[in-house]
């Protein structure tokens, strides 16, 4: 937790010492994981970090570049002079143009990125002050940054809470803890096993904990490159984190005590908002996408015909997949609930499987709900019809939904998303959560519970938690003090 000593007046005086040009201000090159919400957190940090007079060179990997000027348009990412998008190839092996080499981005990562993102770095035209690396990249980005002979930070596009469970995963390997010792253990009981030693987290247990644990496999990938990633932080010269100071106090303390710099910059988006109508007067950064998904505005206009309050959102983020049962046990429990919905079905929601809807189960849809491929999230979950969220429970879709003051029906699936489902129930109480298992009964008494006229106890909650999260962001706020300290700090950077 560092605050900036100095106010945003004084912030911006020194801005203005960098100088105008290109050549003289100091220049950040991020990198996030390829993947929706990783980018889309990254990028917004990025812009603010532009508004402020930093010069930006943003790396996606090839694919991710295609596909996001596939869905926003061929000049959606056009940027500007000190803005610029780049890009590097994976390296993955494809069978076809829909394989999205998912199975193997990790091992990629470790393997093929250090050379062409080393490439690239030496050959931009202003050198780099300083690497802004997804925390999951830190697997090539801790040794480019010293083969550059500059500092990088880590940015963890997630909770505090979610970023604690998966450090911790190394302590449960060392009390013998994970893996499982064999699959009976994910059924017999013993993830409920509470650990009480994590400081700053209180009962929290086995089940709360990032889904990579769930292995019986100690080579398993993902939990061997979670562990390593995350224990990387500490060859880090400061860690960054989308979350603020007054939602996870106490977790955010202990990070504090473990590394000597740690930012909290979230959420990004209210910080964003305060920025957008001066960078259209001035003309800086002018891209617009976010998505690798084409977003469908006409559910915003469908929102507009209906009352406050009154629609229940659905989304399962960028990741999730399930069976067609499971859409249809979703489908008749949201209809069943009498409320409007807006419901987002992914074209690849089903894996190996056309998406097939039975005709009554259309006809239904038609008169209390609006079906899209995806949408912009932030709009919707803004919009003043909107009155709860489904979600899996993706740091990205949480913080969204508390930004915007909408309580939640909690459905994990997997990674981090189990952990915050846990504090958005019983930490924030802002959520209901869903069992594993889609059952329309289910799905119909959450919504009604969640959207009712009884306890709203909830939906108090959760506006109380969008205040915090305005004032954290407001000119005095702890995310825009540390927003602030960070570029003060970065300038520092590229006068030594």
């Amino acid at each position: 937790m560092i605050y900036a000593s100095t106010s945003f007046e004084n912030t911006l005086r020194k801005m203005d010492t960098v100088g105008t040009t290109d050549q003289k201000k100091p220049h950040v090159i991020f990198i996030p994981l390829p993947a929706q919400s990783h980018i889309k957190v990254m990028l917004k940090l990025a812009q603010v970090l532009h508004h402020k007079g930093l010069q930006i060179t943003f790396v996606n990997t090839e694919r991710v570049h295609k596909r996001m000027l596939n869905s926003g348009g061929l000049h959606c990412l056009d940027g500007s002079a000190d803005f610029r998008f780049e890009t590097i190839p994976d390296g993955i092996p494809r069978k076809s143009e829909d394989d999205d080499g998912s199975d193997l981005l990790l091992e990629y990562v470790e393997t093929t990125f250090l050379t062409p993102f080393l490439d690239l770095a030496t050959k931009l035209p202003t050198p780099p002050t300083c690497i802004i690396s997804d925390g999951f990249m830190s697997a090539f980005t801790i040794d480019a940054a010293q083969k550059l002979g500059i500092p990088v930070m880590l940015y963890w596009t997630f909770s505090a809470c979610g970023f604690m469970c998966l450090y911790h995963i190394q302590s449960l390997v060392e009390k013998g803890l994970a893996p499982l010792k064999d699959e009976s253990y994910l059924t017999n009981g013993y993830l409920d096993t509470i650990i009480d030693w994590i400081p700053g987290m209180e009962e929290i247990r086995l089940k709360d904990f990032n889904s990579v644990m769930r292995t019986t496999n100690p080579n398993d990938k993902q939990f061997t490159f979670c562990i390593n990633a995350t224990q990387q932080s500490h060859n880090a010269s400061h860690n960054i984190f989308h979350t603020f100071d007054a939602l996870e106090t106490s977790i955010v303390n202990v990070l504090s005590s473990m590394f000597p710099k740690v930012y909290t910059v979230g959420p990004t988006q209210l910080i964003l908002n305060q920025t957008l109508e001066e960078e259209k007067k001035t003309g800086m950064s002018n891209f617009n996408a976010y998505s690798l998904w084409k977003e469908e505005p006409e559910c915003l206009q469908w929102l507009e015909s209906k009352e406050p309050n009154s629609v229940i959102y659905v989304n399962y983020g960028s990741f999730t997949v399930m069976s067609l049962q499971d859409i249809i046990e979703f489908g008749w429990g949201l209809i069943s609930s009498n409320h409007y919905f807006l419901w987002i079905i992914r074209s690849d929601l089903v894996v190996g499987e056309s998406i097939v809807l039975p005709p009554d189960f259309e006809e239904h849809v038609k008169k209390r709900g609006f079906i899209a491929s995806w949408c912009p999230q932030e709009k919707v979950l803004n919009h003043p019809s909107v009155g709860g969220f489904l979600t899996h429970c993706g740091w990205g879709s949480t913080i969204e939904s508390l930004s915007a003051g909408v309580p939640m029906i909690c459905w994990p699936y997997l990674w981090d998303q189990l952990t915050n489902c846990r504090y958005i129930c019983k930490e924030w109480e802002v959520g209901l959560e869903m069992g594993k298992e889609v059952k329309r009964e289910e799905v119909k008494k959450l919504v009604n519970e969640l959207m009712g006229d009884g306890d709203d106890k909830k939906r108090t909650k959760a506006k109380e938690w969008q205040e915090k999260a305005y004032v954290a962001t407001g000119p005095n706020g702890s995310s825009s003090l540390n927003v602030n300290n960070l570029v003060e700090e970065i300038i520092m950077l590229s006068r030594s």
